[in-house]
């Protein structure tokens, strides 16, 4: 599975659609749940263009403006607990569209609810067809 997860993304073109925001009320906490707060996600998507290339139509390749509308309904519908189910639900939503091998989304939470100077909270996760390659969270510091 790990040969086929690196060819997914290194024989594939990449379309990157960073900074889709949208307010969620996910969270454990009853504030986070009640109030809402704003998510960040940034998809890169794996994909075969060539099709679109040759053809110069849209229908030919993902289109982005209505992949970011079905993302932002994502983040704003349905409450969870972890970014971790969001991130694996954004994914799905990308990976509807068969053209599409893998996808990497990153959930950023900037206004987290923790008690310390931070700049951001994030997790990174890549999925593919055939399954999950990785799962990354990372906090950053100013």
């Amino acid at each position: 599975m790990a040969d086929r997860s690196r060819h997914d993304w290194s024989a594939a073109d990449r379309l990157a659609v960073r900074g889709i925001e949208g307010i969620g009320h996910h969270g454990v906490l009853d504030f986070e749940r009640r109030d809402g707060q704003l998510f960040v996600v940034d998809l890169v998507l794996a994909l075969d263009t060539r099709a679109a290339a040759r053809s110069d139509d849209l229908q030919d390749t993902v289109d982005y403006g209505n992949l970011v509308t079905k993302v932002k309904n994502g983040i704003e519908s349905d409450p969870v607990d972890l970014i971790e189910t969001l991130a694996s639900r954004l994914a799905g939503i990308c990976l509807e569209d068969r053209r599409v091998r893998a996808v990497e989304v990153t959930v950023h939470k900037p206004d987290a609810p923790i008690e310390a100077t931070f700049a951001d909270v994030s997790l990174t996760i890549t999925r593919t067809r055939t399954g999950t390659i990785s799962t990354t969270k990372a906090r950053s510091r100013p």
